[in-house]
Parts: C-alpha cells; sequence; structure tokens
C-alpha cells in the first residue's frame, strides 16, 4: 500500500513539473507571464478568515507568500495524483490509460474557476478579468498537459 502511495504522490509531482514546464515554454515562445503563485499564497495564508476576495492584493501580505503558494501548487498536483490512483485503482498503475488522467485532468480545472479565482478576486472562472476565455481556454490546455504528465508519470515509473 505505501507502495502504491509514493507512486501516486511521484505521479502527482511529475505532472505539476510538466504543467510548470509547459508555462516556462509559453513564456519563452509567445511571451505569456508565468503564474505568479506569491498571491495564491497570500491567499491559502488567509483561508482560515477568509475564502473569497474581492481582490487579494487586499490582503495583508505573507513575507513567505511566494514559497507558500509553490508548496501549495505541489501540493495540490500531489493530492490529484493520489485520487486519480484512488479512482482508477492500483491495476491502472500497472497499465496506465490517458482516459481516466485527462477526465481528472479536465475535472481539476473547476477547482481553479470555482475556488480559487473567486478566491482570489477574479471572479467564478476569472470572470473580472478583462480576458476571461483567453483564460478558459489557457486553463483548460494547461490541465491538459497536467492529464499528460499524470499519465507520462504513470508511464515512466509503472
Amino acid at each position: 500500500m505505501l507502495d502504491i502511495l509514493w507512486r501516486a504522490i511521484a505521479i502527482g509531482i511529475g505532472a505539476t513539473a510538466l504543467m510548470d514546464i509547459w508555462a516556462i515554454f509559453l513564456h519563452k515562445a509567445f511571451g505569456q507571464p508565468r503564474p505568479n503563485w506569491a498571491p495564491v499564497g497570500r491567499w491559502v495564508w488567509h483561508l482560515g478568515d477568509k475564502v473569497f476576495h474581492d481582490d487579494i492584493g487586499d490582503a495583508a501580505p505573507y513575507a513567505h507568500e511566494l514559497v507558500l503558494g509553490w508548496a501549495f501548487h505541489y501540493f495540490v498536483g500531489i493530492v490529484y495524483g493520489i485520487i486519480l490512483v484512488l479512482l482508477a485503482g492500483s491495476g491502472w498503475l500497472a497499465a496506465p490509460t490517458f482516459l481516466p488522467a485527462f477526465i481528472l485532468g479536465i475535472v481539476t480545472v473547476g477547482a481553479g474557476w470555482f475556488l480559487l479565482a473567486p478566491g482570489l478576486g477574479a471572479g467564478w472562472a476569472a470572470s473580472k478579468r478583462p480576458n476571461p476565455m483567453r483564460i478558459r481556454a489557457l486553463n483548460l490546455i494547461a490541465h491538459t498537459v497536467f492529464a499528460l504528465g499524470l499519465w507520462g508519470s504513470a508511464l515512466l515509473i509503472r
């Protein structure tokens, strides 16, 4: 059982790392701004007080919010890796297929759209941003890359 847990953790880390590599590629190739995890860290720091902010920038700063944001980003990726293995079963680890990873990857967009975005003050599915459709499309693509990372990491460690 412990072996399965460690593999699920590795799958989550691998998928999150691939998503970060994708963000670096978008930045270098197309000038897309890289994700800033500091506001996420500030949001996590204030979760005990408030979940949804009008603007997370108005919340009191936290000295280590960037580190906390990065840690939370990888923590969530690990949790998703564990959820995938729990839902797909240990048999999936022996013969990983893309479909379960893809379904989970797309479903996880909902956490960003309906929890994180409004939590930061961006509105439901980034509706308060000037370019919500572009953000949503980039979210779907990034989570597809995450799904490829889940599947690819599982293939690498099987």
